[in-house]
């Protein structure tokens, strides 16, 4: 149990004997002196007074010691730490030797990405199994409090190198809690101010010296989704469409310059609510992500891809969007794999596309995940390359089976800087034997010079229109 907890507890039963024990007295007096006193109890109008006065008084007691008790508890509701106001408290009290502070780096992404009840789960248990693991490093007794947020306040009374130790070894172990991968960042001091607003803008700043500047901009800007009526009910419908796999796809062409073949479409969904209407991705993609819907939405993804796949000639592929999320997810992959082997579709027909705009704290981890789904046969692709920094990173240490460029790349082709940074990506690809694919070509030269510079695979309106569900069936039926 953690500190936090067995002071509030303490401070409830204090609370509890502070409202029990005059409540009790004030009965017994009034019994004693209304009923017992005399020999003979009888219905009058005072003791009709005694008895609402005595009700009244009972319940506006413990009201107020029950408003009392909201407005002084040590307990963050989320956490169960403590909450900044008792941190505080006890860091003027005890005065700790050593002080950490802890952030949660990529809480916004979190939010982004999870419910609120998974993010709730996590964050306690994050609180939890730092207290263990400060026990297991001989730390008895230390204070955890959380300010706000993804900050993380700990108070220790041992020397500064062993809590760095202790802590370090709890965000080494602890790449992710909850099945949520999070990316820890802290610092410890022993030379600290009273003031613990200075204190702690000390630690953050050095925190900061040390982060990575574009990840601190990326999270900087959280996305956030105004709460109305109409929102709320948006929200259900969307959770309903998903729930009965209102998804209606269209098929985009893969042209295989090889070959001069099509064997390969890359999905774009929307959702059906049901009232008729269609929503795009970054409509309600937000709102799936924010009520901690993902893995269900990409399970509905694979079921309704799994379900059309059968319907075609076997040589057709299909190339689509799963949310990194939950591949990371242990639930979701074998949920895949038994979907998968239910199937009977062959793997390689899968190609699951990845975009990610930053490279993921475990990155091991990570691509060991990856790997695990290209060892069951699915391929691998990863889209929008060369829009950031991570998909170089990436590709260092991972085998990709496809590869996507950015659009920016393909529509300014007649920029000399643009062509040759395409260029040297084919070439790498090549050199990989990674097959690299060009979207957006909408013009006869731009297939030319695609062609020109070794690209496997064209889409886009000047290569084929897309298919809708119906149209693809009947086409490779």
């Amino acid at each position: 149990m953690l500190i936090s907890e067995q002071e509030e507890r303490g401070r409830k039963f204090k609370l509890a004997l502070r409202a029990g024990l005059p409540v009790l007295l004030l009965i017994g007096l009034v019994a004693y002196g209304t009923f017992w006193k005399g020999n003979t109890f009888t219905f009058s109008l005072s003791t009709v007074i005694m008895i609402a006065a005595l009700v009244f008084v009972t319940t506006y007691f413990i009201f107020f010691l029950l408003e009392e008790d909201s407005q002084k508890s040590l307990i963050d509701p989320t956490t169960n730490g403590y909450n900044y106001t008792a941190f505080l408290h006890h860091y003027k009290t005890h005065k700790p030797q050593a002080l950490s502070l802890l952030i949660l780096d990529n809480l916004t992404t979190i939010n982004e990405n999870y419910g609120t009840r998974e993010v709730d789960t996590m964050l306690r248990s994050l609180i939890y199994q730092l207290d263990a693991t400060l026990a297991a490093h001989d730390i008895a007794r230390a204070i955890i409090g959380r300010k706000h947020g993804a900050k993380f306040l700990i108070g220790a009374d041992t020397d500064k190198e062993s809590l760095q130790r202790a802590i370090q070894s709890f965000v080494t172990d602890h790449p992710s809690i909850e099945e949520i991968e999070i990316d820890l960042r802290f610092d410890t001091v022993d030379n600290f101010d009273e003031n613990l607003e200075k204190t702690l803008d000390h630690i953050h700043d050095r925190i900061l010296a040390t982060s990575d500047r574009q990840r601190r901009k990326s999270d900087a800007h959280p996305s956030s989704v105004e709460v109305t009526t109409e929102q709320s009910n948006l929200e259900e419908e969307i959770v309903q469409a998903i729930h009965q796999g209102r998804l209606l796809f269209t098929f985009r062409p893969l042209f295989q310059v090889k070959n001069g073949t099509i064997d390969t479409y890359e999905i774009a969904a929307k959702l059906q609510l049901p009232n008729g209407q269609e929503l795009l991705p970054r409509v309600y993609l937000p709102i799936v992500n924010r009520l901690g819907f993902g893995r269900e939405y990409d399970t509905a993804i694979l079921k309704h891809v799994l379900a059309i796949l059968p319907l075609i000639d076997e040589r057709i592929a299909f190339s689509f969007n799963l949310s990194p999320f939950s591949l990371r997810n242990k639930e979701f992959q074998a949920r895949t794999f038994d979907l998968l082997a239910q199937s009977g579709i062959a793997p390689s027909r899968l190609i699951i596309e990845l975009y990610e705009r930053k490279t993921h704290h475990n990155l091991e981890g990570y691509l060991k995940t990856l790997e695990s789904f290209r060892a069951r046969g699915l391929r691998i692709c990863i889209d929008n390359f060369g829009s950031s920094n991570a998909s170089m990173e990436y590709m260092r240490h991972f085998k990709f089976d496809m590869v996507q460029f950015d659009r920016d790349y393909v529509s300014h082709l007649d920029d000399r800087s643009s062509h040759a940074i395409l260029q040297s990506m084919v070439d790498m690809s090549r050199s990989l034997r990674i097959l690299t694919v060009a979207k957006w070509v909408d013009k006869e030269d731009q297939k030319k010079k695609l062609i020109e510079m070794g690209i496997d695979y064209l889409q886009g309106f000047g290569i084929a229109k897309p298919l809708s569900e119906e149209q693809l069936i009947n086409t490779y039926n």
